[in-house]
């Protein structure tokens, strides 16, 4: 089927929901699909509103311009930006009066609108726009990349973290709702940590995440590396000339299923559990 991702029945347990269904399709779309799609993507990766509605595999779920402004609105990681076409030079977001940003977002026609992935692509995208870079003088507290057991081994063996299929690797501002550090940095008087008082991130680590590693951001910085922050507060990078993330640049890495501190300042310090590594 044309897409190749997004919709129809999860692992067997029935259909998706009809918002996520339609989201998946979108991100598909907009992350990897738009080029094989003869969709024209311009600076910053905003894709013309109508031409996404006209594609095959969103028409063949009747998406409306109203459900695909509400789905945008109402994602709960912040995937997409939708803005008026006219609020756009070149493709990268520019700040309107606020008569013509009020007259553009009025318009009811897709032509006059934009669409982007905030972050994920596999396709390359001229990232003026996409992403605010990120120096030591304006940079996140914390930069953590979520994994998984299974993972670890081969992170270890590789020397560090790699964009695989995407353009970039992706690290969370925060930890998501729900996880906890097994270290307590950063300790208030009264006795609750930065990140406890910190807002939830709501993107940029899957929830399934077991391995969290924290990244030395400003040390990254002074080793070259490159970092944006997209709009929806998830941290990229490209990595080094050879597509890595040096492990030496971690802070800390921690399980979060019993087995603490696997590597502090750089250095391997616990070696993972021989099962993480086999094939299931």
């Amino acid at each position: 089927m044309a897409g190749g991702r997004g919709g129809g029945r999860g692992g067997g347990r029935g259909p998706l929901p009809r918002d996520v269904q339609v989201s998946k399709k979108i991100a598909w779309l907009l992350r990897h699909g738009a080029e094989k799609e003869g969709l024209q993507m311009g600076e910053g990766g905003f894709i013309n509103v109508q031409d996404v509605l006209n594609n095959r595999n969103i028409k063949s779920l009747n998406v409306s311009f109203g459900e695909l402004r509400q789905l945008v609105a109402d994602n709960d990681k912040k995937r997409f930006t939708m803005v008026p076409a006219s609020t756009v030079e070149g493709g990268a977001a520019e700040d309107p009066t606020a008569a013509a940003a009020t007259e553009a977002s009025s318009s009811s026609k897709p032509t006059d609108w934009l669409i982007r992935a905030n972050q994920g692509h596999s396709l390359k995208v001229d990232e003026e726009g996409l992403l605010k870079p990120i120096t030591k003088s304006n940079m996140p507290q914390t930069a953590v990349h979520g994994s998984t057991h299974a993972a670890w081994p081969l992170i270890v063996s590789s020397g560090g973290l790699k964009p695989m299929t995407r353009n970039h690797v992706h690290f969370a501002s925060g930890l998501p709702a729900g996880f906890k550090s097994v270290v307590d940095d950063d300790v208030n008087e009264d006795g609750t940590t930065q990140q406890q008082n910190a807002a939830p991130v709501i993107s940029g680590m899957r929830k399934s995440s077991t391995i969290l590693m924290f990244l030395d951001l400003a040390k990254a910085i002074d080793a070259g590396m490159k970092f944006g922050i997209s709009d929806n507060g998830v941290i990229l990078s490209e990595g080094n000339a050879e597509g890595l993330i040096p492990l030496e640049l971690f802070k800390r890495v921690e399980d979060r299923t019993g087995q603490g501190v696997l590597l502090e300042d750089g250095k391997v310090i616990k070696e993972a559990p021989a099962s993480w590594g086999a094939k299931k």
